[in-house]
């Protein structure tokens, strides 16, 4: 199976902390997720890491969104700038 990327397609990075407003991974993570070689069980430790960064309503929201692009094949917020494209 699959490890879905926990990108939200947010994509913004905090200048201090450099996590992602979005998915809470830093550019180095977000390089490794990417590599051909990244093995499932630090994808899944990761993603672990990401949830125990996040808290309150970003966690909740983060949740929500990795789990509608789960279930859907893309996220929400993709989906709807996609959708927005289609309409000029």
């Amino acid at each position: 199976m699959t490890i879905i990327s926990p990108c939200i397609s947010v994509c913004v990075s905090d200048p201090k902390t450099d996590y992602c407003y979005g998915c809470g991974r830093t550019s180095e993570e977000k390089i490794h997720w990417k590599e051909e070689a990244t093995s499932d069980s630090w994808k899944k430790e990761n993603l672990k890491i990401i949830l125990r960064r996040l808290s309150g309503w970003q966690q909740e929201a983060f949740i929500e969104a990795y789990n509608y692009k789960k279930e859907n094949g893309i996220s929400r917020l993709k989906e709807l700038k996609l959708k927005k494209l289609n309409l000029s």
